[in-house]
């Protein structure tokens, strides 16, 4: 039974415990990177890191003031656009406006041509009634006037 616990023992020790199987994977790892490759990579994180810390001293700052003097003449070009466009638009509408204002001009003065010859044929109207209630009036004037020289001679 000994045997029998000592061989689940070890079988068990294989199947669940992989420190050894790591600690060779480990020794395998350390000599690929450290004795064939002779620290390649060090020094190539070494030379990137270099090159990353010289960017973000000189080559950032430089962008930036170069982007910043591109974005302000960028900002001035398209405030100037935008200005030069709102005055086209404002000309537009003035444009608009004008021949509105010109139209409402000339159906204004169709409308007072229309009165006016109404008020002239009214006019005619009412002088010819005059002229018509005066020679009534005349002729009943001269009717009486007649009427009172006949009673005047009698």
């Amino acid at each position: 039974m000994e045997k029998i616990l000592k061989d689940v023992g070890d079988v068990q020790s294989r199947l669940v415990d992989h420190r050894p199987v790591i600690q060779g994977e480990m020794r395998y790892f350390v000599r690929e990177f450290e004795e064939k490759r002779g620290f390649r990579e060090c020094r190539l994180l070494e030379n990137l890191n270099k090159m990353v810390l010289e960017a973000s001293e000189h080559v950032v700052p430089r962008c930036s003031v170069n982007m910043q003097d591109c974005l302000f003449e960028a900002l001035t070009r398209l405030e100037a656009a935008n200005h030069m466009a709102q005055r086209v638009q404002q000309r537009e509408l003035e444009a608009q406006q004008s021949a509105h204002i010109q139209a409402m001009v000339d159906k204004r003065k169709a409308d007072w041509e229309e009165f006016a010859k109404e008020q002239a044929g009214m006019k005619e109207a009412v002088d010819e009634e005059h002229a018509k209630a005066v020679g009534r009036l005349s002729s009943h004037y001269s009717e009486m006037e007649k009427d009172l020289a006949r009673l005047t001679d009698i």
